[in-house]
């Protein structure tokens, strides 16, 4: 497997992860109302892994290639990403809006997660999708610990 993949930057993977994230800098940046993700997390440790594990699949995503792998087209896969992308924007919009019920937390949670899974496996970048799979777990973990349970 390890001879199909190469060192190649992703620009079209940054994209996605940038798209991710700047719902994120708004949110640092200003508050929302009712801004129950800024309470301290009770899943330190599954934070940490998830942090770890954030780190390492973002890095392959954005910097490995599986010359298996074909063009970045419409595909079903991609559509999906998108789909997932938009969905996860809804949920920073009702956040924004003062929701902060169980199922705004999950839509916060879990459309990003599949963005990037769907992401992976559409470009065949197995090496990426272990630790973004464990990230997934770890963040669902903790989005449901912290905010819903």
């Amino acid at each position: 497997m390890r001879k199909y993949f190469r060192f190649h930057f992703d620009a079209w993977a940054l994209l996605l992860f940038a798209m991710v994230m700047i719902p994120n800098v708004i949110w640092f940046a200003v508050p929302a109302p009712n801004d129950v993700l800024r309470n301290d997390s009770v899943t330190t440790v599954v934070d940490n892994i998830a942090s770890v594990c954030q780190v390492l699949f973002i890095a392959a995503m954005c910097l490995l290639q599986n010359e298996k792998a074909h063009k970045i087209r419409w595909s079903p896969l991609i559509v999906a990403t998108l789909a997932c992308l938009i969905v996860y924007y809804i949920g920073w919009v009702l956040y924004y809006h003062g929701h902060a019920d169980p199922l705004v937390i999950l839509l916060l949670t879990i459309p990003p997660c599949f963005a990037f899974l769907l992401y992976i496996i559409d470009r065949k970048n197995w090496i990426a999708l272990v630790p973004a799979a464990i990230f997934a777990i770890c963040h669902l973990i903790f989005g449901v610990v912290n905010y819903i349970c």
